[in-house]
């Protein structure tokens, strides 16, 4: 407060200065006089530097928490949606985290700057023209009020063209997420027109956003011309005026000095980070702050929840049928399967027979066009009120180990696994010897340095000790030498 209040100090000195440098000094012959008063409206200009340092000095301290709250509550809300039953991969995440969160900063930066200044240089400026004269408001306030006012209601337009540019940026990055995700399907299925006119689509919208805010950015540049031109165009055409009703020469140039060197260069400042900075700032935030999806699982309603379980089927699949398109040939048609408790079923075949999208149909990430999906008799899709991980464990190829003890990534599908429990996963996948060379059960395991089959035999081990009745394997064991896969299967089916 007391740094803004020195701008303020410094912005009435300089209009004041210059009226009484005029009127006091050079007009009566007082040549000191005048040089005095000139001296020190460039002297308080000169001391002006260290406020303004102080102010940048102290942004930092609401800037970037803000920031910092932002990327957090983007991570979250992509995390979230992710993880939701039915969710999918936000591609908007990349745009909010690298490019939004900026602008949010940048913005907000650009306002409180902004703001804060012309709040102070205004009051600095209002004082001193009533001092030297009460009509100079009579002829100032209305222009700057009607430039003010035109301003102010464009910025809801502008703000709708912004939001409007905001989506369409997003879209342009879903879009490309999903044609480079499926590129090879594109490719197969000859839609290659289809992506690329639903692109050209999205690049419009986006060209359309643009030249709506273009349009609205001229409005704006209107009515900064009206409140920062007209207010001296006014002055200088009522100077006779002002000279009759008895307001010096000094005065004249004084309330010149406001305007020109202090109240419309703030002004102008003011009204074009409003327009720009200002409706970003809107915008953007609206899409940080949007309510987190649920994650919840929805109770099931009365009469059509799973029911208990139907008997001892571990997995069984009736009339199950997947395409990938409504002219696509089924990857599996009318499938029905069932894996009875403590049986074992392999699945073999050539590449693309559809194994693991039966994989994907049985662990539940995959909803079939048609059919049911049960799971030790409880119904599983990605839709399902049931959570699928508390009744099948999952290894696919490229097995998950995070940074953590060794222990934790063997308990990661059991918590509560007791000490007991994990010795025994250890000797019968026979890991003394990745337990020996990481340093023990609770040695923090570094990813990077482990071979791809170490990681397989913690996901195994992992697998050992979840108790999810069902284990779903997807070449689990593809980087074990014979042996090794050997007391895995066996341990696993003796499980």
């Amino acid at each position: 407060m007391a740094l803004s209040a020195a701008e303020s100090v410094q912005t009435f000195l300089g209009g004041y200065g210059v009226a009484r440098a005029l009127d006091d000094g050079f007009l009566r012959a007082d040549t000191v006089t005048g040089l005095l008063w000139l001296a020190l409206a460039a002297g308080v200009i000169v001391l002006s530097t260290p406020v303004t340092r102080g102010v940048f000095a102290l942004l930092a301290d609401l800037t970037e928490p803000l920031r910092d709250a932002l990327v957090r509550r983007a991570v979250t809300h992509a995390l979230r949606k992710a993880t939701a039953l039915g969710g999918s991969v936000d591609g908007t995440a990349v745009s909010r985290l690298t490019s939004q969160t900026e602008i949010a900063r940048d913005s907000f930066a650009g306002l409180v700057l902004t703001a804060r200044s012309f709040v102070f240089v205004a009051a600095g400026a209002a004082v001193g023209l009533l001092s030297l004269a009460p009509q100079f408001l009579l002829i100032v306030l209305p222009p700057l009020l009607l430039g003010v006012t035109l301003f102010m209601a464009s910025l809801l337009p502008m703000a709708r063209a912004q939001h409007r540019y905001l989506d369409a940026d997003e879209a342009i990055g879903r879009h490309a997420q999903n044609v480079t995700t499926a590129l090879r399907d594109i490719v197969a299925c000859g839609t290659q027109d289809a992506a690329e006119a639903q692109g050209r689509l999205d690049v419009g919208e986006a060209a359309a956003a643009a030249r709506s805010m273009a349009r609205w950015a001229a409005v704006r540049t209107l009515a900064v011309a009206v409140a920062g031109q007209l207010p001296v165009l006014l002055l200088l055409v009522c100077t006779p005026w002002l000279l009759g009703q008895g307001v010096t020469a000094g005065a004249l140039a004084g309330a010149l000095t406001y305007l020109l060197q202090a109240l419309l260069p703030a002004l102008h400042s003011l009204m074009t980070v409003l327009g720009a900075a200002g409706a970003r700032l809107l915008v953007v935030l609206g899409r940080l702050t949007e309510p987190y999806p649920d994650t919840a699982v929805p109770p099931p309603a009365a009469g059509s929840g799973p029911g208990p379980r139907t008997g001892g089927a571990a997995v069984e699949l009736r009339g199950v049928r997947v395409s990938f398109g409504s002219r696509a040939r089924p990857v599996l048609d009318g499938l029905d399967l069932t894996v009875a408790e403590g049986e074992h079923l392999a699945v073999v075949g050539p590449s693309g027979i559809g194994k693991s999208t039966l994989l994907q149909v049985v662990a539940g990430t995959l909803a079939p066009s048609e059919g049911a999906v049960r799971l030790a008799g409880r119904s599983v899709a990605p839709a399902s009120s049931t959570d699928p991980t508390c009744l099948r464990a999952l290894l696919p190829q490229d097995a998950y180990v995070f940074t953590g003890t060794l222990r934790d990534n063997l308990c990661y599908l059991c918590p509560q696994a007791p000490r007991a429990a994990v010795e025994e996963a250890v000797r019968a996948l026979r890991l003394e010897p990745l337990v020996a060379r990481v340093g023990g059960l609770d040695a923090t395991l570094t990813p990077r340095t482990l071979s791809l089959g170490e990681r397989q035999l913690i996901a195994l081990g992992r697998a050992h000790l979840s108790p999810a009745p069902v284990l779903l394997l997807d070449e689990a064991t593809s980087h074990l030498d014979p042996s090794t896969e050997a007391v895995a299967e066996r341990a696993l089916a003796a499980r």
